[in-house]
Parts: C-alpha cells; sequence; structure tokens
C-alpha cells in the first residue's frame, strides 16, 4: 500500500492527489501504515488552514488560501476563456451601438482595439491549453533520476508559466466586462422592453424575454425556475398578516372557494420576510429598493399546477394592500408591479441564500474538513474529493470580487453591500443539513410527491438524481464498511464528523455512527457539490441574464395600491441599462460553463484519467459502472418528461449536472 503520492509523468500531476488503488480504515492498518496517514494529515492541515474573518463573509468558514491541488484545470481554463471572450464581444457590440447613437462619450476606435484584444487573446488561449508535453517514463539510474527530476522541473515550470497567462486573460477579459464607461448606455432610447433585449447584441436572446409577463409562466417559476427552494404549502390557515378575503380568492380562481382551497391543502405561498435583514444601497447616485413580500399561489380544483393568486409587497397589511390578477384594465399595471416585486425578492433569495450560501459555502466547509482529516488512502476522501473539484478556488473569487464592495452584487442587488454580507453569512450558518436533505425539505415545506402540488419538475427530476447518489454511495461505502462497528471504528471519519459540525459550522451534520448515516451523508454532499448546484446555477443564464424577468434591485418604490399604474412606472422599476448589461454579462458566465458531468469521474492531472483505481469500484459489476449507467438512464428518462412539459426543465438532467462546483 502507499500512503505518499506517486511521482506521474505530468506536468498538472505535480501537485495534483491521486485515489488510492486500494483504500483503507485507518483501524485496519499497521502501526507503521497509521503513522504514515497520520504524517500526511499533518502536512495536508498545514495546507488547508482555516479562516473566518474574511470580511466579505463574516464568520464563515473559508479557506486562507486556495492550495495548489485545487487550481482548475487547463480544460476548465479553455472553457472560461472561450465562454467569456462571446460575452465580452457582445458587450463590446452593445457599447459601439451607445457610441454611435451619441450615448458614450468614448470613441469608438478604444472598443474596436478591444475587440482586437479578444482576437489575440482567443488565439493565445488555444495555444496555452492545448495537451503538455510529457516528461519522459521515470529512469532507474541515479542519473536518469536527476534527469527526470530536471525534466519534470520545466514541464512544472511551463504549466506554471501557462496559468500564469491564463490568469491574466481572465483578468483582463472581467476588466473589459466592466460598465465603468457604460453609465449613459440607453439615455438616447426611450424606456422599453426592446432596448432591454437588444442588449443581446451578438448572444442568444433567452425565450423568456417574449414570455415573462406571461402569468402561467411567472407560477411556474416557483417549481421549475432558479429558485424552487421556497414555495411551501399553506396549511390550515393563510397567516394572521396576509388577509385575503373569500371575495377576492373567488375572483381568482373561478369555481373555488378560500375554505375549499385551504381544507384541501392547494393553496401554496412564497414568504421573503428573511429579506428585512436588507438594508436599501444605492448606485450613481439612484437610489435601489428590496421588498419582503408574500406571494399567494393555488392549485385549482382538479388542476396539477399552479396559478397567481395574491401578492402582498410588504410584511404588514396596514403598509401594503393585496394585489391579484385582474381583467380590469386600470389594475394590469399595478398587478405587472407587484410579480416585479416578487421578482427582485426571489433574486436576492436565491442568489444569497439558495446558491452562494447553501451550496458553494456550504460545500466549502465539507471539503475543508475533507482534506484536514481524511487521508487520502480513505475511501471516503476517494468518493468525495472529485465533488470538491475547483469549489475553493471559485468561492474566493467569489468572495474578493462578486460580493465585494464596488463588486457586480454590490451594483445589481438591492441592499448596502454589508447588509448583502450579512445576509449571506446568516444564511450559510443557519443552514441545517439534515433538514434540507431534499426528501427531508420537500417533505417539511409540505410539497413532496404526495402533495397537491401535481407539477413539480425540480422535486420530481430532483428525486431521481438524489435516488441514484444515494444509491451509488451505498454501493460504494459498502465495499469499505461491513458493519456499524466498523463506522463506529474509524477515528478519521470520528475527526472528519466533528470538524464538519465544529470547526466549519454546518448544523445538523451527524453523528455518523452506522452505515446508514454514513450514506446519507454523502448522498447530500454529493447532492448538494452537483445537482443542487446545478439547479440553481444554470437557470441563470435562461432566465436571469434578462433583467426584466428576475432582477436583484427595484428602482422606484413599489406602488402603494393596484389601480392607476400605468408601463411607464412599471419600466421605471427596472434597472438602469448599464446595470442590466453587467447583469447579463455575470449570470451568462456563471449559466454557461458546464464542466465535467455527474459520474465522470476524472482526476485533474493531464490528460485527466480515471478517478477511481481499486477494481473493486471500476470493474464491470462495480458501483461506479452501475452508477453511471443509473444515470443515463435517468436521463433518458427526464428527456421524456421534458418531451411531453409545457415548459421544459434540463437543469437536472445528470447530463447537464457537473460533478462539482466550479463556477
Amino acid at each position: 500500500m502507499s500512503f505518499l503520492n506517486p511521482v506521474v509523468p505530468h506536468a498538472e500531476t505535480l501537485c495534483a492527489p491521486v485515489p488510492p488503488a486500494d483504500p483503507s480504515l485507518p483501524q485496519n492498518d499497521t502501526p507503521a501504515q497509521q503513522a504514515a496517514r497520520a504524517a500526511q494529515l499533518a502536512a495536508s492541515q498545514l495546507t488547508y488552514v482555516w479562516d473566518d474573518n474574511v470580511a466579505t463573509l463574516p464568520g464563515v468558514p473559508l479557506a486562507k488560501s486556495v492550495p495548489l491541488d485545487n487550481l482548475p484545470t487547463l480544460q476548465w481554463w479553455g472553457l472560461l476563456i472561450g465562454i467569456s471572450l462571446k460575452i465580452v464581444r457582445n458587450a463590446l457590440a452593445v457599447k459601439l451601438g451607445g457610441v454611435d447613437r451619441g450615448e458614450l462619450d468614448s470613441p469608438r476606435a478604444k472598443y474596436e482595439a478591444m475587440l482586437a484584444e479578444c482576437d489575440a487573446i482567443e488565439a493565445s488561449t488555444a495555444a496555452l491549453v492545448a495537451p503538455a508535453a510529457v516528461p519522459a517514463q521515470p529512469h532507474e539510474s541515479f542519473l536518469g533520476h536527476l534527469v527526470q527530476d530536471l525534466e519534470t522541473a520545466v514541464a512544472r515550470a511551463e504549466y506554471d508559466t501557462r496559468i500564469a497567462t491564463l490568469k491574466a486573460h481572465k483578468a483582463r477579459l472581467e476588466e473589459l466586462m466592466k460598465i465603468d464607461d457604460a453609465h449613459g448606455l440607453g439615455s438616447a432610447l426611450p424606456a422599453s422592453l426592446d432596448a432591454y433585449r437588444a442588449l443581446f447584441d451578438t448572444l442568444p436572446l433567452p425565450g423568456i424575454a417574449w414570455t415573462f409577463q406571461d402569468d402561467a409562466l411567472f407560477a411556474a417559476l416557483r417549481v421549475q425556475g432558479p429558485n424552487a427552494m421556497l414555495i411551501a404549502a399553506v396549511g390550515d390557515t393563510l397567516p394572521a398578516n396576509f388577509p385575503l378575503t373569500e371575495a377576492q380568492y373567488g375572483a381568482v380562481v373561478n369555481g373555488d372557494t378560500l375554505a375549499d382551497a385551504l381544507a384541501e391543502g392547494r393553496l401554496f405561498m412564497l414568504d421573503y420576510a428573511v429579506l428585512a435583514a436588507l438594508e436599501d444601497g444605492s448606485w450613481g447616485g439612484l437610489a435601489k429598493y428590496s421588498w419582503q413580500p408574500l406571494a399567494l399561489f393555488a392549485v385549482p380544483p382538479g388542476g396539477s399546477s399552479l396559478v397567481p393568486v395574491a401578492i402582498q409587497c410588504g410584511q404588514d397589511p396596514e403598509e401594503w394592500p393585496i394585489f391579484t390578477p385582474s381583467p380590469v384594465a386600470d389594475d394590469l399595471w399595478g398587478w405587472e408591479m407587484a410579480k416585479l416585486v416578487v421578482q427582485v425578492a426571489d433574486g436576492n433569495y436565491h442568489e444569497l441564500v439558495a446558491h452562494l450560501a447553501r451550496t458553494h459555502l456550504v460545500i466549502e466547509g465539507v471539503a475543508m474538513a475533507t482534506h484536514r482529516h481524511l487521508a487520502t488512502v480513505h475511501p471516503v476522501w476517494a468518493l468525495l474529493v472529485p465533488h470538491f473539484e475547483g469549489t475553493l478556488f471559485i468561492n474566493e473569487a467569489a468572495a474578493t470580487s462578486l460580493i465585494a464592495s464596488n463588486g457586480p452584487i454590490d451594483h445589481i442587488f438591492a441592499g448596502t453591500i454589508h447588509s448583502t454580507q450579512e445576509l449571506a453569512a446568516a444564511a450559510r450558518l443557519d443552514f441545517d443539513f439534515t433538514a434540507k436533505m431534499l426528501p427531508h425539505d420537500l417533505a417539511a415545506r409540505g410539497v413532496g410527491p404526495g402533495s397537491a402540488l401535481a407539477d413539480f419538475p425540480y422535486r420530481d427530476d430532483g428525486l431521481l438524481v438524489w435516488d441514484a447518489i444515494h444509491a451509488w454511495a451505498k454501493s460504494y461505502i459498502g465495499l469499505y464498511y461491513a458493519s456499524d462497528a466498523d463506522v463506529r471504528g474509524d477515528t478519521e471519519l470520528a475527526a472528519w464528523a466533528a470538524c464538519v459540525s465544529g470547526e466549519a459550522k454546518i448544523k445538523g451534520f451527524g453523528p455518523i455512527d452506522s452505515v446508514k448515516a454514513l450514506v446519507d451523508a454523502c448522498t447530500m454532499i454529493m447532492f448538494t457539490a452537483s445537482a443542487q448546484h446545478a439547479a440553481v446555477n444554470f437557470p441563470q443564464k435562461d432566465i436571469m441574464a434578462f433583467a426584466p424577468a428576475v432582477t436583484g434591485a427595484g428602482w422606484q418604490s413599489a406602488p402603494a395600491s393596484q389601480g392607476g399604474q400605468d408601463k411607464a412606472g412599471w419600466l421605471a422599476m427596472m434597472p438602469p441599462m448599464a446595470l442590466a448589461l453587467e447583469q447579463l454579462n455575470v449570470l451568462e458566465l456563471l449559466g454557461s460553463l458546464h464542466y465535467r458531468p455527474l459520474g465522470d469521474y476524472r482526476s485533474t492531472n493531464e490528460p485527466y484519467a480515471p478517478w477511481f483505481a481499486d477494481p473493486q469500484v471500476t470493474g464491470p459489476e462495480g458501483p461506479l459502472v452501475q452508477f453511471q449507467t443509473h444515470l443515463a438512464s435517468i436521463d433518458a428518462r427526464i428527456a421524456a418528461r421534458n418531451a411531453n412539459r409545457l415548459r421544459p426543465y434540463p437543469y437536472l438532467q445528470p447530463s447537464q449536472i457537473p460533478t462539482s462546483i466550479n463556477i
């Protein structure tokens, strides 16, 4: 058994870990092997160091720095820069249009030079991500070993140079995406949806740009949009602060009564009270607005899908009246304004709570604990580490730029940057690991498979993937743990669990005292890092990149009454054109990068060989093949579902789910 990563003759492997061919539990090793494990973990703990004083995410345990073996592969860099180039070229085309209309002061030559720079970056990147030269195979003689060491050092230096250049390209493209010179964008045009659509100059315009005002789509987003994690059954009575009357309900849902809908469990609600933590910010001297609305939906008698019933734009009914869909022309734009209030709230809840806090930051805590307390010969280390690829790297970028002062979230979202950071941090620290396991969470919200809400694509597709991951975890773990006693006797596993619930500050984790508990924990970790992140990340491109559909702030106050509003007032609540472009840039990027689908386990070592080395795992009848076959079957099943759905939901097809949070 080898306890030290062997020298592998590829440049990228000089820092990257490799999986063991014969994983073992610490209690089954000899004293010498146990000592080797302890030495490896001691070294890892010097590399993976906690920091819970990151200013942008106060109190959240994060990595103090990103270890070398967590840096992205050349393959990932090629994808990122290719997508970024498309976005930058689109943004530059939009800015050139602004110059031609007299909205921007910059000369055309400035942006034309930037387009030429994009061409140069594209050519350079193609060369940089090409396969690296492979040093010769190991030499047996002493002199041969010196030659090999020299070859390895040269390969390392070449690789480091490539990465440094790619980082520089990324940084330059981020500069080119900035909207500092675009404040006047759109000033020569009348306010209109067409002006927002025109921001997609060289990029495909998402279909939601034409359909987002549809009430049926507004309802569907609750169960197959970026944030399907908030809709919950109402219960026996409406909240005391939501005084909807029987008459108001009956006017919206024909042939139904409020009493019947309550009794039959057909009412569902969004409650954004948690957003009270946000303090309204500003941008460019313009005030921004956030709200904490309540929104009610119903499944009509004999129906399966939600319909919107009523919206209250704040928590206090004395201040905020209830708005409802209405055929009365005078009420039309007030209803559209109320839906926009909900979409602003949903954008904040999605990005700060469901996305950043409950996927990115949770998985970082687990990743740190795994590297610090499970030796690289531990079978659970081998199972989980591929699900952490790129996470520490991408989270550092989020903490230092995305959610930092004067970053995109500071610009686009409603709260002051300090209150926004505080909300994200609180959401992470409040996350309950066991309660948020998909079956538990759905049941707690009253939207499980037996509920009146029959049409719920996130739930139905998500449970298929959850069950497949659970079966994979159970089969894999069963190879190494014959009994609950094996789990209880595993000192590394005990230290890992204590770290996850302790230093990592993940509530509701453990105790891990049985095979079942270990299987459930690993299922939750793998699902969160893969499917759950996919469900909240990839709709950003198709749904959120078009700012009028979902955005982070309101730019006029919400109306005090539904009647008497107009389209101009509705449009005035939407973001300035420059910020709509910034939102497009950021969310198009985040929602476009698909790297390594679930079930495709590979090393980070060029040429990215298969990850698992234990024949028990990889054999023709082994659990890995079974898992991959199961995922392929689910992919086909969801594709068939989407062929029959009015609105396809592709985000939980296994072929569209990356293994890890790497963007």
